[in-house]
């Protein structure tokens, strides 16, 4: 990115006006539009999943969801002007009053990123407004921002954990000079923890994706039912075989999901499981599979949720601890998980430490997060150039 007056549209970089932001995301398989003003009040929001479209596949298909992201960005970016409009009541909101253009660059699906961003440069082009790129994952830690900025520790570097379908991150956050500066420290080596959900799930023929599944079928087992384990995971040995002494804290989540695997073998399983795929018809709900569940199958979601959550929470608040982190921020579709909000609020009230997590509608993909986080940005003039293209694997921060 790029400062580039060009796409100022009155010409002034900085020019804020109304401070209105349209946002667009299609990382994955969500199309999504929102109006946000000025980072902090969001004006509408409007997704359009593809839940049941990818649903008999266990995960996403990248060249379905790009097909679907074609057909879907007009009207779900006409309804986020359209709901805009009528919560600021009835005054006529228009493209015409935007300010900016923001728009996913990545981390995401190459193809469907592109249908976001070629809808972005266009309209961006067409009504002379600057254009934004957005990190996704910077865009989750702002969906927590966008509502709870004003209750965190006005100084100091904050946690965030962004932890979703595709991301398991640590990054230290800090506001300075009016622009937010990031810094990863923590990662995983494989498999995200929603990955992991999805992928268990599956294994145990329930529904897509995996979290809300087992978020609703965990309360009825017992988590203490089977024992898991992390292997411990040893940074790698900088050249001259020192290590280094602020080495990242990381997760992996692929051995739980063999291990899972393992006692579905071992203790004959597969029939029940089966039985279950025959039952769950693809238009059912995560409280239907209760009927389906044995208690041998509740013992083992309950405590597979319970172990990845502790092992989430171990080493989150151990990267608090290690960095002086003066708040901590919980953002990503697993940071919607229940067990997850109620067991990471309970230590950080114990520790004393201030801890924020978006609303559930703002946990999983949406645009509203994409508009928060290019707010700084339009204030800045850090605006994108002609050329902007998708960056699948794009980080952030260090």
């Amino acid at each position: 990115m790029v400062n580039d007056p060009t796409y100022s549209g009155s010409g002034r970089v900085g020019e804020t006006r109304g401070g209105l932001i349209l946002g667009i995301e299609s990382s994955c398989d969500e199309t999504a539009a929102a109006v946000v003003e000025r980072g902090s009040r969001q004006l509408s929001n409007v997704v359009a999943s593809q839940i049941a479209i990818h649903s008999p596949y266990g995960g996403v298909v990248p060249e379905l969801a790009s097909r679907e992201h074609l057909r879907a960005i007009v009207p779900v970016v006409e309804a986020a002007i359209r709901e805009a409009g009528v919560t600021m009541g009835g005054a006529g909101l228009g493209m015409k009053d935007l300010d900016a253009i923001a728009v996913t660059e990545g981390p995401g699906l190459a193809g469907a990123l592109l249908v976001g961003i070629g809808y972005a440069k266009a309209l961006a082009y067409a009504l002379g407004k600057p254009l934004i790129a957005v990190n996704h994952l910077e865009g989750h830690i702002h969906a927590v921002l966008l509502e709870h900025a004003a209750a965190l520790p006005p100084a100091g570097p904050l946690l965030a954990l962004v932890v979703s379908g595709g991301h398991t991150h640590l990054y230290l956050a800090d506001h300075r000079n009016a622009t937010w500066h990031y810094r990863n420290v923590g990662h995983t080596v494989d498999d995200a923890a929603g990955e992991a959900f999805d992928k268990v799930a599956k294994l145990l023929g329930l529904g897509y994706p995996g979290g809300p599944w087992i978020d609703t079928l965990a309360p009825q087992g017992n988590p203490n039912a089977v024992k898991f384990t992390f292997a411990q995971i040893k940074p790698k040995v900088h050249r001259g075989g020192q290590r280094p002494s602020d080495a990242p804290h990381l997760f992996s989540f692929s051995g739980i999901k063999t291990a899972v695997l393992r006692y579905v073998e071992t203790h004959a399983m597969a029939a029940s499981i089966a039985a279950r795929r025959q039952q769950l018809t693809p238009v059912a709900k995560p409280a239907d599979a209760l009927a389906c569940c044995d208690q041998q199958t509740l013992d083992l979601v309950a405590s597979f949720q319970r172990a990845v959550v502790d092992d989430l929470k171990r080493k989150t608040f151990a990267a608090a601890e290690h960095y002086g982190a003066h708040g901590l921020l919980i953002s990503g579709g697993v940071a919607a998980n229940r067990e997850l909000r109620a067991r990471f609020t309970a230590a950080a009230t114990e520790r004393g430490l201030p801890i924020a997590f978006p609303a559930l509608a703002l946990s999983t993909d949406n645009a509203a997060m994409i508009a928060a986080a290019a707010w700084p940005k339009l204030v800045a003039g850090d605006f994108a150039p002609p050329s902007l293209s998708a960056r699948a694997s794009l980080p952030l921060g260090q």
